[in-house]
C-alpha cells in the first residue's frame, strides 16, 4: 500500500505542471554532493524539496542518480515527490536502478514508487540492465516489474543487457522467464549479442531456446554481423550446424510454456532434484566421494 506523503508547495505544482525552470537550488547541491546534514538545514529552514531545475530535474533524482541514501530518506520524508519525472519521463527510481544504488532502490519502493511508470521510454528495469546491476534487476523483477516492457528504440530489457553485454543481468532476466526470441525491428537479442561479439552470450540465449536463424529487418542472421573465422561466427556457425538434443528442446518447451511462473512451477513438479536443477537452469549438485 503506497505510503501517505507530504502535499507539495504551490511552487513546485506549478515548476511541475507548467514545465517551469529554475536555477539550479541549494537544496539540488546539497542532495547532488550528498551533504546530508546541509540538506537538513535547508529543509527545516523552510526550503522546497520539490523545486525543480533544468529539465524538470529534482533534487530527489539528483541524490537517487548519486546513491546518498541519506539524502533520499531526508527528501522523501520532508514530502519529496517519489514519482516525479524529468524532461525525459524518467523518474528516481529509474535514476537509482541507473545508478546501481539497491538501498536507495529498497527506499524508493519503501515509499511506494511506481514499479512500472506508463512511459514508452526506459522503465527502471531497462535502466538496471543498461547500468549492469543485476541485484537491481532481481529486485525490480522480485517487485512485479514487466520484464517484456519495450522501448521503441532499445526493444526489452533482455535487449538492453545483451546489447551492453550484462551477463548477469541477461541470466536474470531469462530464469525469471524473459522472452529470449523477443524481437524490435526484427532484431533478436542474438543479433545485439552477436554485434557484441560476446559468446558467452551467444551461449546463454541458445541454452534457453534462442532462435539462431531469426533475421532481421535488413534479412541478416546474427552470423551476418561477426567476422569471419572470430570465435563469436564460430559459435553461431556450430549452432546453426548442430541440432539442439532432446533433453534440450525439452527443457525449452517446459520453459516456455511456463513463462515467468517456470522458477515458481518447476520447484514444486514431484520430480527428482536432478531433474528439478536441470529444468531450472542450475548445475547438478556436486557428489562427495
Amino acid at each position: 500500500m503506497e505510503m501517505t506523503r507530504t502535499r507539495p508547495s504551490l511552487y513546485g505544482e506549478i515548476a511541475q505542471g507548467l514545465g517551469f525552470w529554475t536555477d539550479r537550488s541549494a537544496v539540488h547541491e546539497a542532495a547532488s554532493q550528498g551533504r546530508a546534514l546541509q540538506l537538513q538545514q535547508l529543509i527545516l529552514g523552510g526550503a522546497t524539496v520539490n523545486i525543480v531545475a533544468v529539465s524538470s530535474i529534482t533534487p530527489l533524482h539528483e541524490a537517487c542518480i548519486r546513491g546518498h541514501t541519506k539524502c533520499v530518506r531526508l527528501l522523501l520524508d520532508a514530502g519529496a515527490q517519489v514519482d516525479a519525472q524529468n524532461i525525459d519521463g524518467s523518474t528516481p527510481l529509474c535514476d537509482a536502478c541507473a545508478a546501481g544504488s539497491l538501498e536507495c532502490v529498497k527506499l524508493l519502493l519503501e515509499y511506494g514508487a511506481t514499479v512500472n511508470p506508463p512511459m514508452f521510454t526506459f522503465t527502471p528495469l531497462h535502466e538496471a540492465c543498461m547500468g549492469g546491476n543485476s541485484e537491481c534487476v532481481q529486485l525490480m523483477i522480485d517487485q512485479g516489474a514487466d520484464i517484456e516492457a519495450h522501448d521503441c528504440h532499445y526493444g526489452t530489457p533482455l535487449h538492453v543487457a545483451c546489447g551492453t553485454q550484462h551477463y548477469d543481468c541477461a541470466k536474470v532476466l531469462l530464469n525469471a522467464g524473459a522472452n529470449v526470441n523477443a524481437a524490435t525491428l526484427h532484431e533478436t537479442t542474438l543479433h545485439h549479442a552477436a554485434k557484441t561479439k560476446s559468446v558467452d552470450l551467444i551461449d546463454l540465449l541458445v541454452e534457453f531456446g534462442v532462435n539462431v536463424y531469426a533475421r532481421d529487418n535488413l534479412k541478416k542472421k546474427p552470423i551476418h554481423y561477426t567476422s569471419l573465422g572470430s570465435p563469436s561466427y564460430l559459435s553461431l556457425e556450430f549452432y546453426e550446424n548442430t541440432p539442439l538434443s532432446l533433453q534440450q528442446i525439452s527443457r525449452v518447451a517446459v520453459r516456455g510454456a511456463l513463462g515467468i511462473r517456470a522458477c515458481e512451477v518447476v520447484s514444486k513438479l514431484d520430480l527428482p532434484n536432478r531433474i528439478i536443477r536441470f529444468l531450472s537452469y542450475m548445475p547438478p549438485p556436486v557428489i562427495e566421494i
